[in-house]
């Protein structure tokens, strides 16, 4: 027997079913993130590298269910170009704040990173870096900027302290060096910090040489490099300068006894090493680098091959990076701003492939981040310093 109140129960259901039709089963809204990197312009291959990165990231967060903590909901990606310049990014992150992204994950150079932090902590906007280097990004004070990665001073700290390391174990055949950097933040500032390392371990630098970017020609510095003649070249430029320098080096057959690079575009490069085997063997670069023990990282390796591209550093520090943005994502069960940043704060991601260990922040800074030591061996690069990391035994000097 139906009654009156039975009725009006069922009705009003029915009405409300009406009204939100396959609620339970619908799809959760997704969550907007952007992904700005200089994809046009002198930056254009590497930005499209971290581009590359960055999609396949969320390719796979998506294929593994979305951001479970939300129902699934998947990670939709807004694209910006930055144009290698720190402008274009700035007004990038003023488009993507007005689409209503929840946060950033960009934007490779130091000088662009440092503007588009800048502008997305004027809307609370959380902002992962994936590569930019220079420390100031993380010496603001700004809470909604978080850097995977490391920077240029452990970078540089970790170089010279290795090179001094196989320098010493070699009977110290080297003592004397020569830097060549390009003009931006990047550059400068990784030559300057080298500069100030250096003499602490008693090595002569007898010259550094500042290019523009981008430079088309490197016979002169290569005429100067022969003149000064250094026991060890260190360069510090992104991948279009340092692959024509180290060309140009071999062209007029300029010998030092390593070039031993800090953060080299071209140095712990694929591209390179396939493009040029002659001019990449044996070069020595202190850089960012993947967990060669992780077996994940060889799988990663190939499905980029597969697409007909290289594994650069780009690629694998962007989709790290857009790992990490997606876990603080599921831990704050929200695509809000202020919670995704504080997820961020108290980060211990650790499943990632690069050898790091857990996540730790420190106003805004992974600690666990450190560059690896790799050589170009056998037309392959291969990491050779810390031991933990060590596929082959290091040669150094290169030439006697």
């Amino acid at each position: 027997m139906t009654t009156r109140r039975t009725f009006m129960g069922q009705s009003a259901a029915a009405a409300s079913a009406l009204a939100f039709p396959l609620v339970s089963g619908a799809q959760p809204k997704p969550v907007k993130v952007g992904v700005l990197h200089p994809v046009t312009g002198a930056l254009a291959y590497s930005g499209q590298q971290c581009r590359m990165g960055a999609l396949m990231a969320i390719e796979d967060i998506n294929k593994a269910g979305g951001i479970k903590s939300l129902g699934g909901a998947k990670l939709e990606a807004m694209l910006g170009d930055a144009q290698s310049n720190p402008q274009a990014g700035t007004a990038e992150i003023e488009k993507m704040n007005e689409a209503g992204v929840s946060a950033v994950v960009g934007a490779f150079a130091s000088a662009i990173c440092l503007a588009t932090t800048q502008a997305a902590a004027k809307y609370n906007l959380p902002h992962v870096v994936d590569v930019g280097v220079a420390d100031q990004i993380v010496e603001r004070g700004l809470k909604n900027t978080f850097r995977f990665g490391p920077g240029y001073k452990k970078c540089a700290e970790t170089a010279v302290a290795s090179l001094h390391a196989l320098n010493t174990a070699a009977g110290k055949p080297a003592r004397t060096v020569m830097i060549v950097h390009e003009e931006s933040l990047f550059g400068t500032g990784t030559a300057n910090l080298l500069a100030k390392e250096l003499p602490g371990y008693g090595y002569e630098v007898k010259e550094i040489i500042k290019h523009a970017n981008p430079t088309r020609d490197f016979n002169n510095i290569a005429l100067r490099i022969k003149q000064v003649n250094p026991d060890i070249l260190i360069p510090a430029n992104y991948y279009n300068e340092y692959a024509l320098l180290v060309r140009t080096l071999q062209q007029q057959k300029i010998t030092p006894k390593a070039i031993y690079s800090v953060l080299g575009g071209a140095a712990s490069s694929y591209k390179f090493v396939k493009e040029f085997p002659e001019a990449a063997n044996g070069i020595i670069d202190c850089n960012h680098w993947f967990n060669p023990k992780d077996k994940r990282s060889a799988e990663l390796k190939k499905r980029v091959e597969a697409q007909g591209q290289f594994f650069s550093y780009e690629v694998f520090m962007t989709y790290t990076a857009m790992m990490l943005l997606a876990d603080a994502i599921e831990r704050a069960k929200s695509p809000d701003r202020a919670a995704i940043t504080d997820a961020l704060a108290s980060s211990k991601f650790a499943n990632h492939i690069m050898p790091y260990g857990p996540t730790q922040f420190v106003n805004g800074q992974n600690m666990g981040a450190q560059p690896l030591m790799t050589q170009v061996t056998k037309g392959d690069i291969k990491v050779i310093v810390p031991r933990d990391y060590r596929e082959v035994e290091p040669v150094f000097p290169l030439k006697g």
